[in-house]
């Protein structure tokens, strides 16, 4: 059969491909190709250069494999091919690429049974926030983050506490910042690309159990295999421990904080007789939060039915709280792709579920706060992605796409409020102690469209010009569109030296269930109710930008070592924030924001030694809030207005370092995460403290006669218990304290099953 992935223009030909190691973060720089032609061609087409990607691993010697272990192989090995076609579609050229493979996550303390954004936080530029305000900060935005599966985009989710990727199914993962390709729309200040494993296919797999402080338990389990001309991949997690969300307080352990949780992912793929091949993955996570409580606040409002002590105060002790959130998260893609010639397609469809609800304790918060909000929010997304690359000449590789998505969110709004008046001069003041009832919803089906075409030009080998063009059109609560060019230059000096320069129009619509209109004259003659000198609230604008990035990575042989400097200007810069007992986000705009910074990213790989070291220094500012403004008082807004602000979730310095070492059997294992610390104070005029957090991990393999392999680990998280916060519960935005993790310890068994 012919092989679908060879261009007919080579058919009779050798053909020698040099790779070279390419840099951590820039796009390498395509194989040089020598053609020797053995016979001569009647009509020669045209040879085409292929994206360069690691070859497949030679093929083991035939006389050792069975004719099942045969037939294995060379379904792996077409599969192999297929995902180096994907990579070509897809090349993410001119970036800063920082890529983790399995291998590199499991060298990490607590290894797959850490969460992907605890991975990420090792990444050059990533900064940590609290599970409410998203977990993660890439270049200092707020949320803006894109996660890619097998090249796919993953549709926004309704912004909850939980995680919903897990990291066992993860072959590679690569953090994607900069001037991005025109391929990459909506969500742009990092695109976290994942590649499934593809070394899982042997029918074998894994059973885990992982636990330690704070009751923490998470059995785990994996399993792959082949059936014929498919390959199959399933896991699962379920998790449990009494600190689902970050303390509130500097004690050991959170007061009201249990959580369980349950992940699935399940990957199939199929190779068709038309050498085409069809891919379908699907995931789900189920959390469920209890709210922790921060014991010993005052109680402010007098609430039918709660007695008094004798200075005419509530009595109601705030550790005994009863605050809880349901998330459920489901998602599932169906992809097709083929090589025809000189053309790569894949056609994917994707559909994803998300719901958040909080409930309150109604009684408990009309006491502390005056109101008491039972928040629900769901979103059902499904559109469909097309994706090409048409190689015109060994100069050009044409590349073209397509996405349209149809999503359709409610958000309902159900509270118990005191009536009376909020005046920021004097503060609220009920006019009963008898709650009434308000209620709220809104629905609202919205419409997202992106089409983008691009050119790799090689312009000699060692340079490459990448240009774009990308149109984004978008009809949600307010309609808008841009178009917007991109443009990547990539110069390769030496096979050791990759310099990259980039400019990228960005256009970032809010996410449709935080951009929902807020309805503050439901809570007029309430305590709740807005400033009644701030008259309007305008609806959420989608984010227009200019990105302009540089970087240079270069190897001295086994150190790596990149730099890279960003500039972004925005107008209408989206941020969101909790504003109010409720665990949910709500977005507004500022008119005007700048970010700025530089990575710097080192690593260093010799024998069994690994260690890396990452330092970003950053800012980004912002001034004039343009929309959901009674979410603030007059005053703000008229300092805001004329005057550029620090935003909450800038962060001067971020660094992180780490470092693994095997000797025979035993892996040992540090990382570290450190920080000037986030914004806090009126405006985020402050910030918090530095902080640093260090955990330690081993884990030793073992064969055992007559028993499969397994592995044994023990991890230290915050190994020397330092006590910092994440967050004081001050700035904007900002409603209650979180502290990072105290100091844990974590106990993991890890068993091979089957046959492979």
């Amino acid at each position: 059969m012919r092989n679908p992935f060879a261009s007919t223009a080579l058919a009779g030909a050798s053909i020698a491909l040099t790779f070279a190691a390419g840099p951590t973060f820039a796009q390498t720089a395509l194989p040089q190709i020598t053609v020797e032609t053995t016979t001569p061609k009647p009509k020669p087409k045209r040879a085409v250069a292929r994206r360069p990607v690691p070859p497949p691993p030679a093929p083991t010697q035939q006389a050792t494999l069975t004719p099942a272990q045969a037939a294995q192989r060379a379904v792996a090995d077409k599969n192999v091919a297929f995902d180096r076609t994907r990579a070509n579609i897809l090349a993410p050229i001119g970036v800063s690429n920082y890529p983790l493979t399995h291998a590199a996550i499991e060298a990490m303390p607590q290894g797959g049974n850490a969460s992907i954004d605890k991975v990420l936080l090792q990444a050059p530029g990533v900064s940590q926030d609290s599970a409410v305000n998203g977990s993660l900060h890439i270049r200092n935005e707020h949320a803006n983050v894109g996660y890619r599966i097998n090249g796919i985009m993953l549709p926004d989710s309704v912004a909850g506490m939980g995680q919903i990727l897990d990291s066992s199914f993860v072959g590679s993962l690569s953090l994607l910042t900069g001037a991005l390709p025109a391929q990459f729309g909506l969500r742009t200040a990092g695109v976290v690309d994942i590649q499934t494993r593809a070394d899982a296919f042997n029918n074998s797999g894994r059973v885990s159990v992982y636990g330690g402080s704070r009751e923490t338990i998470t059995p785990s389990f994996e399993y792959g295999g082949t059936v014929g001309q498919t390959q199959y991949f399933l896991s699962g997690r379920y998790l449990a421990n009494n600190l689902g969300i970050d303390n509130p307080t500097s004690s050991v352990n959170a007061i009201h904080d249990y959580t369980n949780q349950g992940k699935f992912f399940g990957y199939t793929s199929t190779l068709l007789e038309d050498n085409s091949r069809l891919t379908f993955l699907t995931g789900s996570a189920v959390s469920r939060f209890q709210i922790p409580n921060n014991p010993g606040q005052p109680t402010v409002f007098l609430v039918t039915g709660v007695p008094n002590d004798t200075s005419g105060m509530p009595i109601l002790d705030s550790a005994g709280l009863n605050e809880r959130q349901w998330e459920r998260s489901y998602y599932g893609v169906l992809a097709w792709q083929k090589s025809v010639e000189n053309l790569d397609v894949q056609v994917s469809y994707f559909t994803r579920y998300n719901s958040v609800h909080f409930v309150p304790d109604t009684v408990g918060d009309l006491v502390f706060n005056g109101v008491a909000s039972d928040i629900y929010r769901n979103a059902l997304v499904n559109g469909i992605q097309a994706d090409t690359a048409y190689h015109l000449s060994d100069a050009h590789t044409i590349r073209s796409g397509v996405v349209t998505s149809a999503e359709r969110t409610n958000v309902i709004n159900s509270s118990s409020v005191l009536p009376g008046t909020n005046d920021p001069a004097v503060g609220p003041v009920p006019s009963s102690d008898m709650p009434i009832g308000v209620f709220d919803s809104n629905s609202k089906t919205g419409w997202l469209v992106g089409l983008y075409v691009q050119d790799e030009w090689k312009l000699t080998d060692k340079l490459t010009l990448n240009t774009g063009l990308r149109f984004d059109q978008m009809w949600q609560f307010v309609d808008a569109n841009q178009l917007s060019p991109r443009a990547n230059l990539v110069y390769k000096p030496f096979d050791t030296t990759t310099l990259h320069a980039g400019y990228a129009r960005y256009f970032t619509p809010p996410v449709q269930a935080i951009a929902t209109p807020a309805n503050f004259a439901i809570f007029n003659g309430t305590v709740n109710s807005a400033d009644p000198a701030v008259t309007h609230s305008d609806p959420m604008l989608p984010e227009r930008s200019h990105v302009f990035d540089v970087g240079v990575t270069q190897q001295f042989g086994p150190y790596k070592v990149g730099l890279d400097a960003y500039y972004k200007l925005a107008r209408d810069l989206i941020d969101d924030g909790q504003f109010g007992a409720a665990r949910v986000l709500t977005g507004f705009n500022y008119d005007k924001g700048y970010n700025w910074g530089v990575e710097w990213s080192n690593l260093y790989t010799r024998g069994n030694l690994t260690a890396y070291l990452n330092f970003a220094w950053a800012t980004q500012r912002a001034k004039n809030i343009v929309s959901n403004q009674q979410l603030f008082t007059a005053d703000d807004l008229a300092f805001i207005a004329s005057n550029y602000i620090y935003t909450d979730h800038a962060q001067w310095i971020t660094a992180s370092a780490g470092a693994s070492y095997r000797v025979d059997k035993t892996l040992f294992s540090a990382k570290l995460i450190a920080g000037s610390g986030l914004r806090s104070g009126t405006d985020n005029s402050d910030h918090l403290p530095f902080y640093t957090q260090v955990d330690v991990g081993v884990a030793r393999d073992f064969d055992v006669p007559g028993w499969k392999p397994f592995t044994l680990r023990f991890d230290v998280v915050n190994v020397f218990d330092s006590v910092y916060e994440i967050r004081d519960g001050s700035g904007i935005g900002v409603f209650a304290p979180q502290f990072g993790p105290r100091r844990g310890f974590y106990v993991g068994y890890s068993q091979k099953i089957g046959p492979g």
